[in-house]
Order: C-alpha cells, then structure tokens, then sequence
C-alpha cells in the first residue's frame, strides 16, 4: 500500500453490534479521542480526502462505530468521541458497553490510536481512554492534532508535558500531527503499516 496515493478510501459501515462488524479480516487501526479533537480532519488528511469523514459543527455526533475501508487493506475504526457534555449519562452508558465488546472481542484490532490536543495537557478522559487501550493490551500510537497552533520552538515541552501526563509507555509512540500541514502524517503511516502488515510486536 502507498500512503501517498490512496486510492479506495470509503465508509464501510457505522456498527452498533458485533453482528454487524465487517468480515473482512483485515487488520483494524480504532480512532479515540475528544468530541473536538479534530478526528475527522486526521481520517481525512491521512487518506487526501476533503469529506470522508465529516466535519461537525455540533461535537459528539458520532454516535457508532464507523468503519473506513481504506484500499481494501485496513478499517480506520472511528469510535464515539468522548467528554461532550449535553449526552445523556443513559447514551454514554450504551457507548461504553459498545466500546467494551468492541475492544474486548475484536481479533482484527492490532492499534488503538489515541488523538489528543497538542496545545492543552490530556484531560481525565484522555488519561482514562489511554489506560482503557492498555487494560485491553492494545498498542497505542499517541497522536497531538493541531500542532501547526504552536510554535516549533514549543513542541518539545508540549510533547514532554502530553507524554509525563498519559505516563506514556516506553513501547508507545507519540507523534504531533497537523491537518493544516500534514505534520506527522508520513510518519504515523509507517506507524500504521508496521503493525498492518506483519503485527508489529
């Protein structure tokens, strides 16, 4: 696969159940982060897309799993963003018990992709979805979206300052990345590839 030039990239399907997981079997890279994070810009500069995944004025739309077949050779799993306050403590129950059988189930899950905000230091709910990664023994490729807002002579204390925070593990990787300059986006395809094609260990 060349990550320069994607040329299938399409929803595949948005999945509440298990019953309705693609039986493809191909390996699955899942998508977490904040409401505002900004996932949808990282699905749609790794794959030179304007619109696969849609932008949202209104945060915490996504309200299933959304598989992305990307050149019928890995899903992008876009799972419900996290900490936007007007859900119900009722829909963000029925979340945790989807993402729950998700990551506890899924065999073709190789990579958890943690999106945080370069600018700010994670919150509770970063730290608790980076531990949730970890409890299900999933690698995780840290990504800090929006790292074009700060200047270079800042990144290193904003990694460190992301890095102390999540207690980040030696065999994790971080990588700032920027929808506005693709900063990162090179690098964190051959992140993804590696454990795409031969379980990265």
């Amino acid at each position: 696969m060349n990550s320069d030039k994607i040329h299938y990239a399409d929803i595949t399907i948005s999945a509440v159940s298990p019953s309705q997981y693609p039986d493809d079997g191909i390996p699955e890279i899942v998508l977490a982060g904040r409401s505002n994070v900004g996932k949808s810009s990282f699905i749609n500069t790794m794959v030179n897309r304007k619109n696969l995944a849609r932008t949202s004025g209104k945060p915490g739309k996504t309200r299933t799993l959304n598989f992305f077949n990307i050149e019928n050779e890995l899903f992008f799993v876009d799972v419900p963003g996290y900490g936007y306050a007007q859900v119900s403590n009722a829909e963000q129950e029925k979340w945790g018990v989807m993402m729950n059988e998700y990551f506890a189930t899924r065999e073709e899950l190789v990579l958890g992709v943690l999106l945080v905000d370069f600018r700010h230091e994670p919150t509770n709910l970063d730290i608790q979805m980076y531990e949730f990664f970890k409890y299900f023994n999933i690698p995780v490729l840290v990504v800090a979206t929006k790292s074009d807002k700060i200047k270079k002579s800042k990144h290193n204390k904003h990694t460190s300052m992301i890095k102390k925070a999540l207690k980040l593990e030696s065999e994790d990787t971080f990588y700032p990345f920027s929808s506005v300059t693709k900063e990162g986006r090179k690098e964190i395809w051959n992140e993804i590839l590696a454990y795409t094609r031969n379980g990265k260990e």
